[in-house]
């Protein structure tokens, strides 16, 4: 079964950064776009960084100017580089596809914790 899987996530202080990595197979994952989302206790998942199958990337507001997404296609990677992480950022993230009809079930995620 195709599935995409995280890795990365962890405890870190206000103003730290992380790195989380997305890996996928196959020709969907290399051709269509991949967003990373998040899901915060209490709140409804979001979309935080998406990139295309080109490299064109979108952010929410929340995220521009602290993260960065990128894609490796020859190694089926995507890259979410958070910088200047707030408390607020704490959430599961998910790796996931953007077009509707593509996303797969939602996995487990990588945690992250941001601390005060």
């Amino acid at each position: 079964q195709v599935k995409l899987v995280e890795s990365g996530g962890g405890l870190v202080e206000a103003g730290g950064s992380l790195r989380l990595s997305c890996a996928g197979s196959g020709s969907t994952f290399s051709d269509n776009a991949i967003g990373w989302y998040r899901q915060a206790p209490g709140k409804e998942r979001e979309l935080v960084a998406a990139v295309t199958s080109a490299g064109y990337t979108n952010y929410a507001d929340s995220a521009k100017g602290r993260f960065t997404i990128s894609r490796d296609n020859a190694k089926n990677t995507v890259i979410l580089q958070m910088n200047s992480l707030k408390p607020e950022d704490t959430a599961v993230y998910y790796c996931n596809y953007v077009r509707y009809d593509l996303l797969l079930s939602w996995g487990q995620g990588t945690q992250v914790t941001v601390s005060s």
